[in-house]
Formats: C-alpha cells, structure tokens, sequence
C-alpha cells in the first residue's frame, strides 16, 4: 500500500513537472526509499550529490500564436528568470542553509515532544495493566490450566505492548537529545532554537 502512494506521489509530482515544465529531482535514501521534489531547497543535503535532475519541456500549443518581439524603448532587455530558489528572510531574521527558521526548528521539538509524551503515557497504562494482569495470574492459582494460559498470553501481549512504547519513547528522546542537535549543526541553525 505505502508503494502504491509514492507511485501516485511520484506520477503526480512528474504530471505536474510536465505540465509546467519544470525540473524534477529524484533521489534514493539509505532504506530505498524513492524521493522527488521540484524544488531543490527540499533535498536534504546528505542526498545532494546523488540527486538525478529531469528538465520537463512544455509542449507549445500548434494554435498558439508567437509572441511579438518587445519594442525597442532604450531600456536593456529582461533577464532570464532564474530556476535557483531565492532564500527570502526578512532583515535581522536567520534561517538554516535551507532557509528554515526559528518556527519550524521549534516545531519540530514540540512535535518530538508531544510523541515522547504519548509514548510516556501509553508505557504508564501498559504498566498498570501489565501488573493488573500478573495479580489476575496470582489468583487464578486454583483455576483451570486452559484460563491461565489465556492470561499468561494477554500478559505476553501486553509485554510486547510496552515493549513498543518504551521503544517510542527512547526513539523520541534520541531524536531530541541527539538527531535534532546533529540536524541543525549540519544545516547550521541556531541551537538555541531547540531549547
């Protein structure tokens, strides 16, 4: 299901190239994972030289009429657009090599945050449920075999439960402790925007 949407993803992001005849970056990251964007300030930098560029031609219309050559008025003629994103940032305001600020570094803490604080909450319910069910287990002591096998296995279940929060939470305390820091050194943020 997930390579079907980055097949669409990617025919979309192709059809739109098409469509205005743009250029299309395509690259690979280290799980295989196939990216595109249109926009090269979109790549992440460790992916930069292996990025593959497609110029997209836009067909011109057979019906369209060409345009008439400017008039002369002593004035020099305008210059090619540029395809290069212009970063854009208001006086005194920083932002990292790809043109993030403070906002969005500090989004992107709260957003690690608030999972290492869902993961936090779901390992202290698993807990309690796990210790509910070892109690369950403790007095089933006269009960049949087939009962306590049935709550030997919901207490596996919940094991294995917290077991993935516990991963969540120290994934999200890894992230904000070193994958952020590492982050911003690398595209050359204010660390001060991750506190």
């Amino acid at each position: 299901m997930k390579r079907l949407g980055l097949f669409i993803l990617a025919g979309l992001v192709m059809s739109s190239a098409l469509a205005t005849g743009q250029e299309a970056y395509r690259w690979v990251d280290e799980k295989g994972t196939i990216h595109f964007a249109d926009d090269p300030s979109q790549i992440p930098e460790k992916y930069v030289d292996q990025v593959q560029k497609k110029k997209f031609q836009q067909e011109p219309a057979a019906s369209a009429p060409a345009a008439p050559p400017a008039p002369v008025t002593g004035r020099a003629a305008p210059q090619p657009v540029s395809k290069q994103p212009v970063p854009v940032s208001k006086p005194g305001v920083r932002k990292d090599l790809l043109g993030r600020g403070e906002d969005w570094w500090r989004g992107q803490v709260r957003e690690w945050n608030t999972r290492l604080f869902a993961a936090q909450k779901s390992f202290e319910a698993a807990a309690l449920e796990l210790k509910t069910k070892e109690k369950e287990l403790e007095d089933a002591k006269f009960k049949p075999d087939s009962f306590k096998r049935k709550l030997k296995a919901e207490q596996t279940a919940i094991q294995e439960k917290a077991a993935g929060f516990k991963k969540q939470m120290d994934d999200a305390r890894d992230m904000l402790e070193k994958g952020l820091p590492k982050q911003a050194e690398e595209y050359q943020a204010d660390p001060n925007w991750l506190k």
